[in-house]
């Protein structure tokens, strides 16, 4: 019983009394026919040298089990909240919470309202005019004071909320209870911590009153300013103004799946101050831009989904900015890549491209910058470190066409001037090809369009390759020939060799080589865990590998598997090498690159 019932693998458990597995299929049949229970194993208290652990007593049980909620969300989970929950018997919001947690959440919500009615009396105690206007109607008198005050305790409710779930988890390190979003998805966990509302610890109440408390002691309330909801596709709100914005990322983040959780609570409590604002059951999901393929089918729809909005958004937005200034657009998410029938790849980042320069908009730059915060949610996952900022102008309507050789040549001709600039700016080495991207899409869109010797214009994909490979010729001339795995490979190699590195330092450098880490470890290139990837070591690589059965053969690959045929002689590295065939030519390009790089490094055994 120490060790507990769970296996370490799966959602495989074993029975106390024989030790005999009990499979995943059994626990999940036994948890949607509603025989999966919970039981109290422990409570935690303050003790005089800190926190201690109390074995519980039945009476303590029998408490958490009479506790009975007057309201219960009912709202189905959907989408990204479906992703392991339903296998377990839990389909609606209520599910997820114990009835205790319930009674805690409906209790504090009604409490919101109970509040601003007496914030509302002593506030026309204090001689506060009363008008009875509602804020939502522009109000400025006491009722509008009192509903202002009463959304920032709404905010409270809704950060407890995050802590008064049964998926959250105990963190043994620090002795505190986790958050339920752990990762932008509601997860399965087996063992959960209920927090204790009036305690000093993680999830107490008054946590979260004293961060809405700290935010309004910390703004600055010299400038009004307003929030307007409004399509993208359609407003003229942004007309003559300077517009910055951070849109949604393709298909990372089904934002309304997930603002269900948060939207529940906060309805509950402010439904009458604001009933236009919620309206609705749930957050409306339809028209949100993303490429979810649950919502639309299949991965090619989804795709197309998004490109057709994301063209109507950003085509609204080039015609109505302020003609003196650029449109600035974040974009930081994790790369994947979206294979068809006919096994060419595309990813999220030249669909977006794609949707910028449909829109009418000229890329005149793309800038890293460092936004993102790693801590909690992102610390131990594959998370970005950088998002993405493109520089962008609406595009001359006399923009000229130019063919696929003038196009080459302009790159040829300025990325190496443009290059030498970013250097002398002291970027870093990682963001570098990412930022070299800005000027060569500056060349590539100030053009209609660019076309091939057939006639046809040339995708972003393929402008995105020909930048790329003249980047590569400026950095390094051999390295043109290699794909765009081993371009990445070649780049990560230079600045961590073989040690592990951040992920999203990989996933940044990935979409500057227009490849994708999920690519890379299929390739056999790299280890992506725990929110760190590394390159394989030659030793670490298969050794019944051929390169005649490899679908996604890099020239990485290539040199790594010789210099492991190598290691057991030259036997064993010739004939591999003799498989290889005309693919040997970029191999030895690729050695006499590495070499140089180990040289110039003094890794004198690489």
């Amino acid at each position: 019983a120490r060790n507990g019932t769970k296996l370490s693998r799966g959602a495989n458990f074993q029975c106390l009394m024989s030790g005999s597995p009990i499979t995943g299929d059994y626990i999940k049949a036994e948890s949607m026919a509603g025989r999966m229970g919970a039981r109290l194993m422990a409570i935690v208290a303050e003790g005089d040298n800190g926190r201690v652990y109390l074995p519980p007593l039945p009476e303590h049980e029998e408490i958490a089990r009479k506790a009975r909620p007057s309201w219960k969300p009912e709202n189905e989970l959907v989408g990204k909240c479906r992703d392991q929950l339903p296998l377990y018997g839990m389909n609606t919001f209520a599910d997820i919470f114990t009835d205790r947690q319930l009674v805690a959440l409906t209790t504090f919500s009604d409490l919101v309202e109970e509040a601003r009615e007496l914030i509302r009396r002593d506030t026309v105690a204090a001689g506060f005019p009363d008008d009875g206007k509602k804020l939502a109607s522009g109000g400025a008198g006491a009722m509008a004071y009192a509903e202002a005050v009463g959304i920032y305790l709404s905010f409270a409710v809704d950060k407890a909320a995050n802590y008064w779930s049964s998926l959250c988890s105990w963190h043994s390190g620090r002795d505190t209870v986790t958050s339920t979003f752990g990762r932008q998805a509601l997860p399965m966990i087996w063992d959960y911590a209920e927090a204790n509302p009036f305690s000093n610890s993680s999830g107490n109440f008054i946590s979260g009153v004293n961060q809405s408390w700290s935010f309004l002691e910390t703004i600055s309330c010299i400038e009004s300013g307003k929030a307007i909801q409004a399509d993208a596709a359609i407003q003229t709100n942004s007309k003559g103004k300077i517009i910055s914005t951070d849109p949604p990322y393709y298909d990372n983040i089904c934002y309304s799946d997930l603002s269900d959780f948060f939207y529940i609570w906060l309805r509950h409590s402010l439904k009458t101050v604001f009933p236009d604002l919620f309206a609705t059951l749930e957050v409306p999901k339809t028209d949100e831009l993303v490429a979810s393929r649950y919502r639309h089918n299949s991965a090619e729809k989804a795709e197309e989904f998004f490109l057709d909005g994301m063209i109507k958004a950003m085509r609204q937005l080039a015609g109505r900015t302020h003609p003196a200034f650029p449109v600035t657009i974040y974009y930081a998410f994790r790369q994947s890549e979206t294979t068809d029938q006919e096994g060419t790849a595309s990813t999220g980042w030249e669909t977006f491209l794609e949707a910028v320069i449909r829109a009418g908009f000229a890329i005149t730059g793309t800038w890293p910058i460092r936004t993102e915060y790693t801590g909690n949610l992102k610390k131990n996952v594959s998370a970005l470190a950088s998002s993405i900022v493109l520089v962008c102008r609406p595009r001359a309507d006399d923009a000229p066409v130019a063919t696929r050789r003038e196009f080459v040549s302009a790159l040829k001709n300025e990325l190496p001037v443009s290059l030498d600039h970013l250097q002398r700016s002291n970027i870093a080495p990682v963001d570098l090809a990412q930022a070299a991207i800005g000027p060569g899409m500056a060349i590539y869109t100030r053009y209609a369009k660019v076309i091939d010797v057939r006639g046809n214009p040339l995708s972003v994909r393929e402008a995105l390759a020909l930048i790329n490979e003249t980047l590569d010729e400026v950095l390094a001339e051999q390295e043109g020939d290699f794909d765009a795995d081993t371009r990445w490979a070649v780049a990560w190699f230079e600045q961590f060799g073989f040690e592990e590195g951040e992920f999203g330092i990989a996933e940044t450098l990935s979409k500057a080589k227009n490849t994708s880490i999920s690519g890379l470890a299929d390739a056999g290139v790299l280890l992506s865990k725990g929110g760190r990837v590394r390159l394989f070591r030659p030793e670490e690589l298969p050794e019944k590998w051929n390169p005649l059965d490899d679908p996604r053969l890099t020239v990485w690959e290539m040199v790594h598997h010789l210099i492991r045929a190598l290691e057991k002689g030259e036997e064993a590295a010739a004939g591999l090498l003799a498989l290889l065939g005309s693919r040997a030519d970029p191999v030895r390009e690729l050695a006499y690159r590495l070499y140089t790089i180990c040289e110039r490094k003094k890794w004198a055994h690489e």
